[in-house]
């Protein structure tokens, strides 16, 4: 075991780590300066578990019922040899033959190891984009890996056909439902970002053995039930934007060595849990732990990140709580109190809120202008 990865352990404590996954690969992308985020999710922290545990419970997550539906809906969707997917399949990516070939790589020979499955996936998938022959392959939960902050993460689509002609397209499927032609939007612009978190995984996959992005399709099916029943229907999705927009904030994502050499030694985010399954560490020494690592907080956090409540309570009376644009505005004015002191010029800005604190003046007499005006 290197250093990282026994720091990251030691953050952790005494717990198996949460795996990384699409959704978590959006969140962090979506705000790639949050080291507090990038750390926990590195280490593998229960940031949910971890939140509640302080006080600060997120309403993330699904309950019991709404995963229970998920994997029936999944396996309905898989039964009998595919047969429900492999119509919607030549209905969405026009395959003519009637049969294809089926790979399941949840296990390799009884071996469900990560390593295993990865080795076994790479290499089914490269053999099938080189063979040249049109075969309508599927692959089963196959394991990929995509490098988040200078780490390796394996991901695990719900599967990955490929199709005649030689693309291979990312299927996604979801539970959620679509009514009258039209589904929830918020979820299905998850699912695209998602989606697309596995298309670059996947070309990253083939580019290590020079097959060229050109072999993954831009196009994702998503597989959903249709209106009240659990009859499956399926739509391609564009995920272009979004691959656009993941490589930019991969990029800027500070490598995990980094953010580990700012922290204190010895810093850990260990429950400390017995033996029933109770955390025994004190709250306060918790909390003081989990704020020495800085965060970027911002409202969109709320719809995202399990420590939002506890980032935006720690927030409070800062400019980040009223959202990034004003914060990238205001520069170096972090604290509202100043901000407003400075807008009615009680406050004399230093050098780096020069330019800030004009604006804000000329905000605020504009304010008194326009009340004025409406009085």
């Amino acid at each position: 075991m290197n250093a990282v990865e026994s720091r990251l352990d030691h953050l952790r404590g005494e717990v198996v780590p949460k795996t990384h996954n699409a959704r978590t690969i959006a969140a962090l992308t979506s705000n790639p300066g949050c080291c507090r985020r990038a750390v926990m999710d590195a280490a593998g922290i229960d940031k949910q578990r971890l939140a509640t545990y302080l006080g600060f419970p997120a309403p993330f997550g699904q309950s019991q019922f709404a995963i229970s539906r998920g994997n029936a809906f999944e396996a309905q969707v898989k039964a009998n040899g595919c047969a429900e997917l492999l119509k919607l399949l030549r209905q969405q990516l026009e395959l003519p033959i009637p049969e294809v070939a089926y790979d399941n790589l949840d296990d390799i020979g009884g071996n469900t190891s990560l390593p295993v499955r990865h080795a076994r996936t790479r290499s089914l998938l490269t053999r099938a984009a080189r063979s040249g022959a049109d075969a309508g392959t599927l692959f089963d939960h196959p394991l990929l890996q995509l490098e988040v902050g200078g780490r390796p993460v394996y991901l695990e689509p719900d599967l990955i056909a490929f199709q005649l002609g030689g693309q291979f397209h990312v299927v996604e499927i979801k539970s959620f439902s679509v009514i009258d032609g039209h589904a929830d939007g918020v979820k299905v612009a998850a699912a695209v970002v998602q989606s697309a978190v596995y298309v670059l995984a996947l070309r990253g996959l083939l580019a290590g053995h020079g097959i060229g992005p050109d072999a993954v399709a831009d196009q994702v099916v998503l597989i959903c039930p249709e209106n009240f029943s659990n009859k499956p229907t399926a739509a391609l999705l564009d995920v272009r934007r979004q691959l656009t927009v993941l490589r930019r904030q991969l990029a800027r994502l500070e490598r995990i060595e980094s953010l580990l050499e700012l922290l204190p030694p010895g810093l850990t985010f260990d429950l400390a849990i017995d033996d029933a399954g109770v955390p025994r560490r004190a709250q306060d020494d918790l909390a003081g732990s989990v704020r020495t690592v800085d965060a970027r907080y911002s409202p969109e956090c709320l719809a995202s990140c399990e420590m939002c409540y506890f980032c935006r309570d720690e927030a409070r009376g800062q400019t980040a709580v009223l959202g990034r644009d004003v914060r990238e505005e205001l520069g170096a004015i972090d604290a509202i109190s100043v901000a407003l002191e400075l807008a009615a010029g009680v406050r004399t800005p230093s050098e780096d809120q020069s330019e800030a604190a004009l604006l804000l003046r000329q905000a605020a007499r504009l304010r008194r202008e326009a009340a004025g005006d409406a009085a």
